[in-house]
C-alpha cells in the first residue's frame, strides 16, 4: 500500500470519474464499474485503504458526502413532477416501506439467522434505495416518465426514513434491554426527528428567501447553499444520530418547491458535486473492505437472505402497497424489481455493527457482510437488467436518439417529417400555434409553449431526445436556447442555424461557449433554408454502399444541395457543420435538401426570384 494521502485522494478521484466515463462510453452501469474499481484498488491489489489513510476523518467525510448527495437529489423533487403518480408514490413510501421492513426483518431472522433485535434494525435499514444508486441507473436506463418518477421519489424520500427506522428499532432494543433507557428516552427520539424535519424546512426557507430577495450575490449562491446544507446536516445529526439525512432531504424539497428563479444554476452545480461525491464515496467504501469480509458474503445464510429480499420481499411490498392505484402491472413489476442498495446502507450498517455489539448482540458482526452482499447483488443485478426489463415491459424510451427542433417553420416541419419517417423521435416546439400548423398537418409531434419556461421541464419529457437544433429566425434567441440546454444535452449536441449577416443582432464575435454549434454550412440561415423549401427543394435520403461511396455521392450532388446530417447504422445522428468533416461510410444514410432532378433549373430560378419576399413562418 502506498502511504501517501495525496496519492490516495488522487487515485480515488481518478478511479471514480474514470469509472463514470467508462460507463458512459460503453453503456454500462456506472455503479458496477465503480465497485469493481474500488475492490481492485483496495482489497485485491492493496494499493490503497482509505479507511486507514483518512483515519478519524473517514466516517465524517462519508456522512457529509451522503448528505450533499441526498440534498442534490431532493432539490429535484418538485411536486409538479408527480402529477398523476402522487398516490402510488405516497403508498410506496409509507405502506410499502412498512411492509418491506416487516418482511425484511422476518427474512433476516429466519434465513440469515439473526436475533429478532438485530433483524429489525437491519430490516429497517434495508428499505432504502437512495439517490446514490437510483439516479445513475435512471440516467442509464432512459425509462418512461411515470416509472422513472416513482423510483426517483421513492429512492430519495425513503433513504432518510430507512436510517430513522433502524435508529428507532435500536432505541426500542435499548428500551427493552437497558434499565437506564426509559419511555422518556424513547420519546426524545420522536422529538429529535420532528426537530430535524423542522430544521430542514427552516434552513430551506431561509436560504431560499435570501437567494430570491438578492441578499446573496450571484457568485456566492452555490457555495452559500453548500454551507447551509452542511450546517443543517451537522446540527441535526448532533441532536440525534442519523436525523441529519432527514433534515437535508426536507431542506431540498422545501427549496425545490419555492420555485426560486436561479434554482437551475444551483441544481447544475449540485449535480456536478453529486457525481463527484458518488464516484469518490463508492471507491472509498469498496477500497476499504477486507478479503475476509468479502468471503463472508458467500455464507449460505447470507446468500439465501439476499435472494429472498430481491425476489420476494421487494415485489410483495410494491404489489401490496399499490393495490387499487392506477399503476399498470408492467409498472408494478419494474418498480418491484428495481431496488438497488447503496452508500447509506453501507455507512449506517457499519455504525450499528459496533453499536449493537456493544449492547451484547454478537450476531451483529454479520451486518457488514450482509449489507455488502445485498448491495453488490442488487447493484449488479438491477444495474444490468433495468434496461432489458424496461424494454420487455414496454417502459423504456426507444434506443434511437431523437431530435428536438426549436422554432416552427416550413423547413423544420419538412425536416421533422423526414426524421419521423426514419423512426427518429422528433418534436418541434414553438410559442406560436400558427408557426406549428404545417408540422401538425404533416403529423409531426409538436409542443406549443415557450421552451425557456420553467413549466417546460414538467410538460416535455426530454429523455427521448439527444440532439437539439435551435432553428428560429432570431440568432440571439437561438444562442440563448442552446446555452440554456447545454447541461441537458451536452455542448456537442446543441446546434443553431447559421448566423445572419444583415440583422442587428450580429453574434459572430460571440464566445462559442455561449451559443450552439453552427449547423449545416456557413450561410444556411433561416431565410435561405425556408426559401429553398418553399421554392420546391426536396429532402432526400441517400444510402451509402460499397458500390455508391460517399465520395461519389458528394461529387454527383447538386452544388446548391444542403447536406444536413448522416444517420449511422447504430442510430447515432451526425450533423454537418462548418467545422466538422463528416465522411459517410458503408450503411450510412445521408439526409440532404436539394432541387428535384426534373425541372431543377426552374426550381433554382424560382428560388432566386423568391430571395427578396418575406417568408411565411407557418
Amino acid at each position: 500500500m502506498i502511504e501517501s494521502l495525496l496519492f490516495t485522494i488522487m487515485l480515488i478521484i481518478v478511479l471514480g470519474i474514470g469509472s463514470q466515463w467508462l460507463a458512459w462510453r460503453f453503456g454500462l452501469p456506472a455503479i458496477v464499474i465503480m465497485t469493481v474499481a474500488g475492490l481492485l484498488a483496495g482489497p485485491f491489489l492493496g494499493i490503497i485503504n482509505p479507511e486507514e489513510d483518512f483515519g478519524q476523518l473517514f466516517n465524517p467525510i462519508i456522512s457529509a458526502a451522503v448528505a450533499i448527495i441526498l440534498f442534490e437529489g431532493s432539490l429535484n423533487l418538485d411536486y409538479r413532477e408527480i402529477k398523476g403518480v402522487s398516490r402510488p408514490i405516497l403508498r410506496i413510501v409509507t405502506f410499502g416501506a412498512l411492509i418491506a421492513w416487516v418482511l425484511g426483518s422476518w427474512a433476516a431472522h429466519y434465513f440469515a439467522g439473526l436475533s429478532w433485535a438485530v433483524a429489525y434494525v437491519i430490516g429497517g435499514l434495508f428499505i432504502v434505495t437512495g439517490p446514490t444508486v437510483i439516479l445513475p441507473l435512471l440516467r442509464q436506463a432512459k425509462l418512461k416518465a411515470r416509472p422513472a418518477a416513482i423510483l426517483k421519489w421513492e429512492g430519495i424520500i425513503v433513504d432518510p426514513f430507512g436510517a430513522l427506522l433502524a435508529v428507532f428499532a435500536f432505541e426500542i432494543i435499548k428500551f427493552l434491554t437497558e434499565e437506564s433507557v426509559t419511555a422518556k428516552t424513547l420519546l426524545l427520539y420522536f422529538v429529535a426527528s420532528a426537530v430535524a424535519g423542522f430544521l430542514g424546512w427552516l434552513f430551506g426557507r431561509v436560504s431560499g428567501w435570501m437567494i430570491e430577495k438578492g441578499h446573496v450575490p450571484e457568485f456566492l449562491k452555490s457555495p452559500f447553499v453548500f454551507a447551509f446544507v452542511l450546517a443543517c446536516f451537522s446540527i441535526s445529526d448532533e441532536i440525534m444520530h442519523e436525523t441529519g439525512l432527514l433534515a437535508v432531504t426536507v431542506m431540498g424539497i422545501t427549496m425545490a418547491n419555492m420555485h426560486i428563479t436561479s434554482i437551475d444554476d444551483m441544481r447544475h452545480f449540485k449535480e456536478t458535486m453529486s457525481v463527484m461525491l458518488i464516484s469518490a464515496v463508492f471507491i472509498m467504501i469498496t477500497a476499504s473492505l477486507t478479503i475476509e469480509t468479502l468471503l463472508e458474503i458467500f455464507n449460505w445464510n447470507i446468500l439465501s437472505f439476499v435472494v429472498l429480499m430481491m425476489i420476494l420481499v421487494r415485489p410483495l411490498s410494491i404489489f401490496l402497497s399499490t393495490i387499487r392505484t392506477d399503476l399498470t402491472f408492467q409498472e408494478k413489476t419494474l418498480v418491484g424489481w428495481i431496488a438497488p442498495r447503496g452508500i447509506v446502507a453501507l455507512t449506517v450498517s457499519g455504525y450499528f455493527d459496533s453499536a449493537l455489539r456493544d449492547q451484547g448482540f454478537e450476531d451483529a458482526r454479520l451486518l457488514t457482510p450482509l449489507t455488502l452482499g445485498l448491495v453488490f447483488a442488487t447493484v449488479c443485478a438491477h444495474g444490468f437488467s433495468i434496461r432489458w426489463m424496461a424494454r420487455k415491459l414496454g417502459l423504456a424510451i426507444d434506443d434511437q436518439p431523437g431530435v428536438l427542433l426549436i422554432g416552427g417553420s416550413i423547413f423544420s416541419a419538412k425536416f421533422g417529417e423526414v426524421l419521423k419517417e426514419m423512426n427518429i423521435p422528433v418534436l418541434i416546439t414553438d410559442s406560436s400555434y400558427d408557426r406549428l400548423i404545417t408540422a401538425r398537418n404533416l403529423g409531426v409531434p409538436i409542443y406549443r409553449g415557450e421552451i425557456l419556461s420553467e413549466q417546460t421541464d414538467y410538460q416535455i419529457d426530454f429523455t427521448p431526445y439527444e440532439y437539439m437544433v435551435a432553428s428560429t429566425d432570431i440568432d440571439s434567441y437561438n444562442a440563448l436556447v442552446c446555452n440554456t440546454f447545454v447541461p441537458t444535452f451536452g455542448r456537442t449536441n446543441v446546434y443553431q442555424l447559421s448566423l445572419h449577416n444583415t440583422t442587428g443582432d450580429d453574434l459572430r464575435g460571440l464566445d462559442p461557449t455561449v451559443s450552439g454549434n453552427i449547423i449545416f454550412h456557413d450561410g444556411a440561415t433561416w431565410e435561405v433554408l425556408n426559401k429553398k423549401v418553399e421554392s420546391g427543394y426536396v429532402f432526400r435520403k441517400t444510402k451509402i454502399t460499397d458500390q455508391y461511396t460517399f465520395k461519389q455521392y458528394v461529387d454527383e450532388r447538386a452544388d446548391d444541395a444542403e447536406l444536413l446530417c448522416i444517420l449511422k447504422p447504430s442510430g447515432k445522428i451526425v450533423f454537418f457543420t462548418e467545422e466538422n468533416s463528416v465522411k459517410g461510410e458503408d450503411g450510412d444514410i445521408v439526409i440532404s435538401l436539394g432541387p428535384p432532378n426534373k425541372g431543377s433549373d426552374k426550381i433554382r430560378e424560382k428560388y432566386k426570384e423568391n430571395s427578396n419576399p418575406t417568408i411565411t413562418r407557418a
